[in-house]
């Protein structure tokens, strides 16, 4: 008999306002075999979105948590607070090809979802999509390497031409 594969353990947090898809994500990523990490909020009263976006990019920028799904309104908050930390790469996604291209292209650690603007259909197959997906490299790891050279507090070199 094989050895069981362990499910793969995705940070899941949101502020008030995405509590509710929050919680539909986290039941969908156990049907696409993933275990939920929820890092609230659990409550129906305003919060504020940094309390729960800065301990999920922490884990994701320690490397104690591979992967993360964050949730507000618009999800523009909790990109600039995960985005404030090293080696993290949140992007927000609208549809299934910028949740895709967010990993294709730019390896996207965390996913960020406006729940005011995104329905819970769409938001399954968006979190569907950037789990399938992998990371192309290639011309994508140049730039990706510059985000890091920024993040080390050095200038970024510029290269010209095609790539």
């Amino acid at each position: 008999m094989g050895k069981r594969r362990e499910k793969e353990r995705i940070a899941i947090a949101s502020d008030h306002a995405g509590r509710e898809l929050k919680e539909d994500l986290k039941e969908f990523l156990d049907t696409v075999g993933a275990k939920a990490v929820d890092m609230g909020t659990n409550g129906k009263e305003r919060v504020d979105y940094p309390d729960y976006g800065f301990p999920v990019a922490e884990k994701v920028s320690k490397g104690e948590i591979d992967r993360a799904i964050l949730i507000c309104g618009t999800g523009i908050g909790m990109s600039i607070v995960a985005n404030k930390f090293k080696n993290v790469r949140a992007a927000l996604v609208n549809d299934v090809y910028t949740a895709r291209m967010a990993k294709e292209h730019n390896d996207a650690n965390i996913l960020v979802i406006g729940s005011h603007v995104t329905g819970k259909g769409i938001a399954r197959e968006m979190v569907k999509v950037w789990m399938a997906s992998k990371f192309a490299a290639g011309r994508h790891r140049k730039r990706l390497d510059k985000i890091k050279e920024i993040e080390k507090g050095m200038t970024m070199k510029k290269t010209s031409g095609k790539g």
